[in-house]
């Protein structure tokens, strides 16, 4: 993407003013967008993104900046920028060596999505949507989306690494709404995966639009909920939202590191029940939300952060890491070479545990089965959460009854993590946009069915 000698005069020039660490970020990235109402196609969008980052650090403190252009004279430009902006004194530009490394790929790719014509895109997505809205005669609308994701990234430091990587991504959504006596429900169904046009394999295009029509006309039938403290089974896949917003956020060092989080400094200790097993892993072979290397160049690894109950360990990026004594676990991410990157989730999940599915239902008496979560919002500092349930059920005697809408889950995440009093079996994972300083990026949650014990649920 950017040749070496160019790099190292880059990070030289970036050097010159005192710093101690230089990186150069570049980026070329091909994207595709086709948006569908009903079964005709909206827009299609194709974007190119191309630019340079450059950070230098002293210490803890940073300079960064960014240029849109991969040419020489606009690259150098913005390192003396960055160099100056830092300012600390005067040095001459540094000799720094660098060796190409590579790490290798994980992530197979069958049919790389740029080398296919958008008619075979748009037959996918049609037929997606057609299912939804044959589905039943209450779907009002369906609106579908494709997106594939060809992102190349070099990143260069001045410890000596110079590597690039290819990260292919491909995803369909289909959302239907669901319209009765002046109500409308909607569903929705978005798989995804660090794959090409084989995604189509994995999730056929009939079976998403039939998932999201389901899930509306499940809901635009159902009554109200109560509201009030009960005990919750919440289902697999995107269930596990909740970890990764209550919780996840709240074990990266861009938090912990600057003292904002509810669990900075509690390493070894219990902050969840015996049963809970919470990982990120970005080294997951082709899913949405894994690397083969971070932002920063750091391998993506396996990081258990709680076993058993224990927190073990945070998800850590240089700059952080660098405030907490602390090395990267390979969780530095940015959506583009414009944003600073900082500690993110990749694939983040609670593990599979021992318990039966059939057990944790028959467990409750009287409570709420959340078959499907939607979208929240959460204080990483309080882990004060308030969550939607998209698709949810009345749980009666230790059997799963009639569906209710209304329903949402209040809580504080340090609280949820030890009222998980029985965890399932069944491990899956969903996959989702997540939004922070950074920027947006690509992430998989994840769980097995798993039943807190109390928690308010609140209704209509």
């Amino acid at each position: 993407m950017l040749p070496q000698s160019l790099v190292k005069e880059a990070l030289g020039i970036a050097l010159s003013t005192g710093a101690d660490y230089a990186e150069v970020f570049a980026e070329h990235t091909n994207q595709k967008a086709i948006q569908m109402v009903s079964t005709k196609v909206d827009k299609i969008e194709d974007a190119v993104i191309a630019g340079v980052g450059i950070r230098v650090f002293q210490g803890t403190r940073c300079v960064s900046g960014s240029t849109s252009s991969l040419e020489r004279g606009a690259i150098l430009a913005c390192a003396r920028r960055v160099a100056d902006a830092l300012g600390t004194g005067s040095a001459a530009i540094a000799n720094v060596v660098l060796r190409e490394r590579r790490f290798g790929d994980i992530h197979p790719v069958k049919i790389v999505p740029v080398s296919v014509e958008n008619a075979y895109k748009v037959d996918f997505l049609k037929e997606a949507c057609q299912t939804a809205k044959d589905y039943h005669q209450d779907i009002s609308q369906v609106t579908g989306s494709f997106l594939d994701v060809d992102h190349n990234i070099l990143v260069a430091n001045s410890e000596g690494l110079f590597a690039e990587d290819r990260q292919i991504r491909t995803r369909i959504a289909v959302s239907a709404i669901a319209s009765k006596n002046g109500e409308n429900q909607t569903g929705s169904c978005s798989p995804g995966a660090r794959v090409g046009m084989e995604l189509f394999e994995l999730f056929p295009p009939k079976e998403v639009g039939l998932e999201a029509a389901r899930q509306a006309i499940t809901m635009i039938n159902a009554g109200y909920i109560d509201a009030g403290v009960m005990p919750v089974a919440i289902e697999n896949a995107f269930g596990g939202v909740i970890f990764h917003e209550a919780c996840g956020h709240a074990l990266e060092a861009s938090c912990v590191a600057l003292g904002q989080s509810v669990f900075a400094g509690k390493l070894g200790q219990q902050i969840a029940n015996e049963k809970v097993n919470a990982i990120d892993d970005g080294s997951i072979p082709n899913a949405w939300g894994s690397i083969n290397i971070d932002d920063e160049g750091t391998p993506g690894r396996k990081n258990v952060l709680i076993e058993n109950g224990i927190l073990k360990s945070y998800m850590v990026d240089k700059l952080n890491g660098r405030r907490m004594g602390m090395a990267p676990t390979g969780n530095s991410r940015r959506q583009s070479y414009a944003y600073e990157p900082t500690s993110r989730m990749t694939n983040t999940f609670i593990a599979a545990g021992n318990d039966e599915d059939k057990d944790i239902i028959a467990s409750i008496e009287n409570g709420l089965y959340a078959k499907k979560m939607g979208g929240g919002s959460v204080n990483p500092l309080t882990g004060q959460f308030n969550f939607s349930v998209a698709e949810g059920y009345i749980i009666k005697n230790g059997e799963i009854k009639e569906a209710v809408r209304g329903a949402s889950l209040i809580g504080k995440g340090s609280d949820i993590l030890m009222n998980i009093d029985m965890v399932g079996k069944n491990l899956e994972r969903g996959q989702g946009m997540c939004g922070a300083s950074s920027g947006s990026i690509p992430t998989d949650v994840g769980q097995p069915l798993i039943r807190v014990s109390s928690i308010t649920v609140g209704g209509r």
